[in-house]
């Protein structure tokens, strides 16, 4: 251990969580043999709650979803603490080889919010055996639906802000990485770590005819075409490269047969923004351009935008904190500043607009595979290794230790 590790109450974590490692991985296979996708997962709950099952906790369910809010009171009075993880699953068919593989057809954690469900079950379990030296409470916040399905906002409708009476001072989150990030190192940024997702459906109408007289039609196909283009021409022509936008047409359909210009042309697109700004104005201009390039060729268009996850945005003071207890706890070394966000989305953004927050990575790729090389996460092949719990519960542990420690600490 390093001479930064050496804090009696860091090597006391540390020692706790390994003590605690056979229970984790037996819950996190279990949890992986078994995986639920979307809301509602009621067997995720139920083995979520044999595992709080006689802790000193408050513990609710929700209403529109399977969730488990669960309420540590320490010994003290002070503030709250938020430590969040994600249950649900996704519809992937695995093909890992694990003998503890999905055992359900089409479905497989294969972004490894098992490791996060153990992981925060074990940060529970640490802070219960520290109740006394806790000064304010910790909200555990168990969700479902964060592929997607917006599982956040609906807990916070259901009032996991307001579990133990007052907001959390702070929130935090742990995503494992099966690539990238090499075994056991940790890693956040201040500022923007995750992009917003938003998508929008386009759908140009124009009038059939038969292939070998397109001037007696009003073909959708050259018309939807251009407007693809004119879409990759925006992002690099309206939008900042050090605020930039990611736009990806992902799904196309018109027509049936190759002699027959049909009615109408549509194709789907995701949206990818890292500020607030640049999300409002990609979401503005990107049905202009495409209704604009529609018009020109004098056809209908309609384009539909959906709005989904949010900037996730790391609180800079928070971010410091997570990067300055990895350091402490796990050592110098194994502690790396994320260079940039990445392009995926996280639903834990809502909690960062009303909470100030800090989302973290583990990596969580085998030691025997090149975490450059190694499938990714939501890949049929993605491995996690569970090795990394104990370290992950310890850490989120520690969040909470440090900002809610008493006077004596």
């Amino acid at each position: 251990m390093t001479e930064a590790a050496a804090h009696p109450r860091h090597a006391g974590l540390r020692e706790s969580a390994a003590l605690l490692q056979p229970e984790l991985v037996a819950l996190r296979r279990a949890l992986h043999q078994e995986p639920e996708i979307g809301l509602d997962l009621p067997l995720t709950q139920a083995k979520v709650l044999a595992a709080l099952d006689g802790l000193p906790l408050e513990i609710s369910l929700g209403k529109q979803l399977s969730s488990v809010t669960a309420v540590l009171r320490g010994a003290q009075p002070g503030p709250t603490v938020l430590l969040r993880a994600d249950l649900d699953a996704l519809p992937v068919q695995e093909t890992s080889g694990l003998p503890y593989a999905s055992t359900v057809p089409g479905a497989m954690h294969a972004c490894g919010h098992d490791l996060h469900t153990a992981g925060l079950v074990g940060a529970v379990r640490l802070l219960c055996e520290r109740r006394e030296q806790l000064a304010g409470n910790v909200v555990f916040m168990f969700q479902p639906g964060e592929e997607g399905q917006g599982g956040a906002r609906i807990m916070i409708e259901e009032g996991v802000l307001t579990a133990a009476g007052e907001p959390p001072v702070a929130a935090y989150a742990l995503h494992v990485g099966a690539s990238v990030l090499p075994h056991g190192w940790v890693a956040t940024r201040p500022g923007p770590i995750m992009a917003a997702a938003d998508s929008m459906t386009v759908t140009v109408r124009g009038r059939g005819g038969h292939g070998s007289s397109p001037h007696l039609a009003l073909d959708p196909i050259p018309a939807a075409c251009e407007a693809v283009t004119a879409l990759q021409t925006m992002v690099t022509r309206r939008f900042d490269a050090f605020d930039p936008v990611v736009v990806t047409v992902g799904s196309f359909h018109a027509g049936t047969v190759g002699n027959v210009i049909p009615d109408e042309a549509v194709f789907e697109v995701t949206i990818r923004s890292f500020s607030p700004e640049a999300r409002n104005r990609v979401l503005a201009e990107a049905p202009a351009v495409v209704r604009g390039v529609a018009e020109a060729h004098g056809m209908r268009v309609q384009a539909v935008v959906e709005e989904g996850y949010p900037v996730t945005v790391n609180d800079p003071g928070q971010a410091a904190y997570v990067a300055e207890a990895a350091r402490q706890l796990l050592g110098q070394e194994r502690y790396i500043e994320m260079p940039r966000p990445v392009a995926g989305s996280e639903d834990f953004a809502v909690i960062g607009d009303h909470v100030p927050s800090a989302y973290f990575m583990l990596g969580a790729c085998p030691p025997d595979r090149d975490p450059f090389t190694a499938a990714y996460n939501h890949s049929p092949e993605a491995l996690f290794d569970d090795a990394v719990l104990a370290d992950g519960a310890a850490l989120l542990a520690e969040l909470a230790l440090g900002r809610l420690s008493g006077p004596e600490e």
